[in-house]
């Protein structure tokens, strides 16, 4: 078993930045091969994912609405995931959840508790 823990979110005003952070016990991030993703979840809408990164870190994926500005990475040593946002929006308020996806899994897996990342206009 996997377990994550978010940390990072907070109040912000539009324009800056948060780094999310994503702490994996349990198995291991590299032992176990799982890609991870940030996926989010605003008021009123259906939870999407905003990004995704490769077990190896060598592949990643991010929706149109945060490209160029939100950066995914991992660092496997440290079983952590991260999500650093930049240009930071009123409508990228929503909770934040880590999640992983075991070997030949189509889904998620594994999730977090999500952190509450708010972005005052």
């Amino acid at each position: 078993q996997v377990q994550l823990v978010e940390s990072g979110g907070g109040l912000v005003q539009a324009g800056g930045s948060l780094r999310l952070s994503c702490a994996a016990s349990g198995r291991t991030f590299s032992s176990y091969a799982m890609a991870m993703g940030w996926l989010r979840q605003g008021p009123g809408k259906e939870r999407e994912c905003v990004a995704a990164i490769s077990w190896s870190g060598g592949s990643t994926y991010y929706a149109d609405s945060v490209k160029r500005r939100f950066t995914i990475t991992r660092d496997n040593a440290k079983n952590t995931l991260y999500l650093q946002m930049n240009s930071l929006k009123a409508e990228d308020t929503a909770v934040y959840y880590c999640a992983g996806q075991a070997p030949r899994s189509k889904a998620y897996d594994y999730w977090g508790q999500g952190t509450q990342v708010t972005v005052s206009s």
